[in-house]
């Protein structure tokens, strides 16, 4: 990091990374529970206010006295006397002033250079707001500023780049406060958030979030509120997306089947349309999907009503040897376990941090949503969008079903004592802002992509010279694929698969899902060769050839319980050797991922097995 910066500073929900993510044009994660910002992002304020100034966004804190590993971080980066911040930008909330000015209290005591951002200003009338009070009071720049509407953005800005040189001379040391000096200067604030505004807009937003919080927050209501919630996000995912989905199948698949009919028998366009189009296309087709899950969590999150969820959810995990704490990563694993492994460093219990690791990668990522979605379209092709919806709901439960069973096995197992706690503030529920809704769901869908398309390519590359070589000349294009490299070395690990109701073909494909789940579904279009039907839909053809495919017996491969099968070992299975890299710096060694590694992958298929064998005892083709 460089010597010369700005540090972005405040309470968690105080609006501080939607800032720091608006003034640098970033996408840095925006979250309104603990936890959110687990180490440093660094960032360049935009080219669009003249200056280059590096900006840090650090972990949320209450105070300079640190309690947990959020604030232990935002500590040592503020009083690293190597690399010390210039200006520190604070943060406040201005439906929270009083507790939020404690900080700037603090900061103010030990000398540091400070700009306070009077942020949340969207939430009252602007011409109601006097600064000066605040400004008096600390000797310090107060700038009203919205995220939301962009008001006083420019401002800030403007005043970061004056102060952005003001090194002071030095920076005392922090002194732990007494609790009369707590009482006396919360008493202080508490007057100069009565001279900033009117309260009666606050007081009516207070009065609002109490009554949906009787409801929302209630034991039985709450915990149906969210399911019902996760039904519509995962129905809306299948009915929503699903227009989008047959253009970008109907283009990739026009694509295949005329690059391949174009030029017959020629290696080059076989590789272009079978391999590139067709791999492409088959795990592309699901973005609109991915799309629409990132887009429905971002508006749960923005208005605030998932800090309500980690409420709910505490009594429950700390049964489980976790609390609300470990539901950041755990719901950050429902979009990439890589993240949620990187978020659990803030946690303060070594016992809960330990558990949390290794449970993560059982929430079904959004990797594994391509995979899902394939599956259950499949079973319940030309049915209604809440039947495949209904179980994609139910897959998720029981993904944090067997986390939790996981954690419970591992609560009573592991020895570590210590203390856990948990302290969670609940932000007012607000409008979510469109701009910065859509903006993260642009980037976490188009950081997919990247992450996606070069595994995809390379492996179109690496699997279409197995599955077409060494006999490419073959009459036919079944004998070309049974004689292919990657039929000899699937055809070795078929009799594992046999039990699960598969062959080489989806051992081949589940071999090649270890390098990206979403890798599944463009194994299978490579297998089936998709790009030579006629028909311009690839998710189509797909499935069509699934539904007729049979196996060496005459029986058919894709049945009801060999699906299942499937789905029960991608629920459970850890696929992702990136992951496993992550999980090995965060545990500090290979021991726990390498058991990871073979725990998961081990029971889930067993437990495909076991069910595959039940359906079929119970006459479930």
């Amino acid at each position: 990091m460089t010597n010369s910066f700005v540090a972005f500073v405040g309470a968690p929900n105080s609006g501080k990374t939607t800032l720091f993510n608006v003034l640098t044009k970033s996408s840095h994660r925006t979250v309104n529970y603990p936890g959110s910002t687990v180490d440093y992002a660094r960032g360049e304020l935009s080219k669009e206010y003249g200056k280059s100034v590096t900006l840090v966004d650090t972990p949320g804190t209450y105070s300079l006295f640190p309690k947990s590993r959020d604030e232990e971080v935002t500590f040592e980066l503020l009083f690293d006397t190597k690399r010390r911040p210039n200006l520190v930008v604070v943060t406040v909330d201005v439906s929270q002033i009083a507790r939020h000015l404690l900080l700037v209290q603090q900061l103010v005591e030990c000398n540091f250079v400070v700009l306070i951002a009077l942020t949340m200003a969207d939430r009252v009338n602007p011409s109601e707001i006097n600064v000066e009070a605040i400004r008096k009071a600390f000797g310090a720049p107060v700038v009203l500023v919205s995220s939301m509407t962009g008001l006083g953005i420019k401002a800030l800005a403007q005043e970061i780049i004056k102060r952005k040189n003001l090194l002071p001379s030095s920076i005392r040391d922090v002194m732990e406060w007494e609790p009369r000096k707590y009482e006396r200067v919360l008493g202080q604030n508490k007057q100069i958030q009565s001279h900033v505004f009117l309260q009666k807009r606050i007081n009516q937003s207070r009065e609002r979030t109490k009554i949906l919080d009787r409801f929302l927050l209630h034991p039985v209501f709450g915990f149906v509120t969210f399911i019902l919630l996760m039904f519509g996000l995962f129905a809306s995912i299948f009915w929503l997306a699903a227009p989008f989905m047959d253009m970008i199948d109907g283009a990739f698949g026009y694509l295949a089947s005329t690059t391949v009919e174009m030029f017959p028998d020629n290696l080059i366009a076989d590789f272009v349309g079978n391999g590139i189009f067709a791999s492409l296309g088959a795990v592309l087709v699901f973005v609109p999907q991915i799309a629409i899950l990132f887009l429905g969590i971002s508006i749960l999150e923005d208005s605030g009503y998932l800090a309500r969820a980690c409420s709910l959810i505490d009594k429950p995990l700390s049964k489980l040897g976790l609390n609300g704490r470990s539901f950041v990563p755990l719901l950050s694993g429902y979009a990439c376990a890589i993240p949620a492994m990187m978020a659990a460093r803030s946690m303060s219990s070594k016992k809960e941090k330990f558990l949390t690791l290794f449970i993560i990668p059982l929430m079904s990522c959004s990797a594994r949503l391509p995979v899902y979605a394939l599956l259950l379209t499949f079973l319940f092709w030309g049915e209604p969008a809440y039947k495949p919806a209904f179980f994609m709901v139910l897959i998720y439960l029981c993904s944090l079903f067997v986390g939790g069973v996981t954690a419970a096995i591992g609560n009573r197992l592991l020895k570590i004592k210590d203390v856990s706690f948990f302290i969670h503030e609940l932000p007012y529920y607000r409008r979510p802002s469109v701009r910065l809704v859509m903006h993260h769901v642009f980037s976490k869908t188009w950081a997919y992509v990247k992450k996606a398309g070069p595994v995809i390519f390379v492996f179109a590359i690496i699997f279409w010279l197995a599955t077409t070589f060494p006999n490419y000349n073959a009459p036919t294009d079944i004998e070309k694929l049974q004689t292919s490299y990657a039929a000899k070395a699937g055809q070795v690990m078929e009799p594992l698969m046999e039990p699960m109701g598969g062959d080489w073909r989806t051992g081949t494909a589940l071999v090649a899902a270890f390098t990206a789940r979403e890798v599944f579904v463009s194994a299978l279009a490579l297998v089936f060769q998709i790009a030579d039907e006629d028909e311009d839909s690839l998710q189509n053809s797909l499935i069509e050839k699934m539904k007729v495919a049979t196996n060496d017996r005459g029986d058919l491969l894709f049945t009801t319980s060999s699906v299942v099968g499937l789905i029960i070992f991608f629920m459970i299975a850890l696929q992702c050797m990136t992951t496993v890299g992550v999980a090995v710096k965060e545990f500090g060694g290979w021991k726990w991922p390498l058991i990871q590694l073979f725990t998961f992958t081990t029971v889930s298929y067993v437990l495909a097995v076991v069910a595959v064998q039940i359906l079929r005892a119970f006459g479930v083709g």
